[in-house]
């Protein structure tokens, strides 16, 4: 991949867009509990716990520069149960259906953003060895 400081700067914002997020729902756990809830999202506690450690581990890891192909296509997905399951406009009317529904597109964006950085980011092996080394830096030892 390129290391272009367009992609670096991108990398890391779409790094801190989940890292931030994934830290407040530790640092405000009744508040998304009552959000999931509001959903009828079951195990909503368990899910609290993996969304939050996930947006956190997958944050750093973008920020990064590590396993960049695999965390964008895990975050797609992610981007996808989430926009169905919490940002569900189609359901609600007036303001919060506006709300929703800016969420969502807004979800979207981001999404597109991760397809695009997926595409540029090298295929990485999933393995322990010299898992600390940036995709650059692992590509350059091989």
């Amino acid at each position: 991949m390129t290391s272009t400081p367009s992609i670096l700067i991108g990398r890391f914002l779409l790094g801190l867009y989940f890292l931030v997020p994934g830290i407040m729902k530790f640092a405000d756990q009744a508040a998304t509990l009552e959000y999931m809830q509001s959903h009828e999202i079951g195990f909503a506690l368990p899910l609290l716990w993996v969304s939050g450690l996930t947006n956190i581990l997958g944050g750093v890891l973008l920020m990064t520069g590590r396993y960049v192909k695999l965390i964008c296509f895990g975050f797609v997905a992610y981007i996808l149960i989430v926009n169905f399951m919490l940002h569900d406009f189609w359901t609600m009317s007036g303001e919060a259906a506006l709300r929703e529904t800016q969420n969502h597109i807004k979800n979207l964006g981001i999404l597109a953003g991760l397809l695009v950085l997926a595409g540029h980011a090298p295929q990485r092996a999933i393995t322990f060895s010299g898992w600390w080394q940036s995709d650059q830096q692992a590509q350059q030892v091989q």
